[in-house]
């Protein structure tokens, strides 16, 4: 079983060209991924805020792997089998995805419209969701 969290914010995943600088407007965001590449420079951020020339999908449902209550640790996102997992319901009714990924966690974005059943999907599957924490989390001390 894999434990979810569901974001509350309507995402857009976003296309500038290659070598841009995060605009401000992407600044603002509680939830940012920017990926840059030789053709493209990806911006995953709120949609609340972005110009309309800007091109990329926008109207988009986040869900991220979270850690076990009981351990504090998440699904390996390197871990055999866990995309199919998530991700063969949702093409099985027909849901399109986009995944992004960190270090520590798996992020599954659908159309905002389609987030209610792909929760139901993933729910009669096994895996848990629940709403994405509001408080960020207290910073570790370290013992110096």
């Amino acid at each position: 079983m894999t434990r979810l969290h569901r974001f509350p914010e309507t995402l857009a995943l976003l296309s500038l060209g290659p070598g841009s600088d995060v605009p401000a407007w992407a600044q603002s965001s509680s939830v940012l991924s920017i990926t840059a590449t030789a053709t493209e420079t990806a911006v995953l951020t709120a949609g609340r805020d972005v110009p309309r020339k800007v091109p990329g999908v926008r109207g988009l449902a986040a869900f991220v792997t979270a850690p076990e209550p009981a351990t504090g640790e998440s699904a390996d996102p390197t871990g055999p089998g866990l995309l199919v997992d998530l991700l063969a319901p949702l093409a099985e009714a027909g849901i399109s995805a986009q995944v992004t990924t960190t270090s520590t966690a798996v992020w599954v974005l659908v159309p905002v419209g389609a987030a209610d059943r792909a929760e139901e999907l993933w729910t009669a599957r096994g895996h848990a969701v629940a709403p994405a924490p509001t408080d960020p989390p207290e910073p570790s001390r370290s013992n110096r």
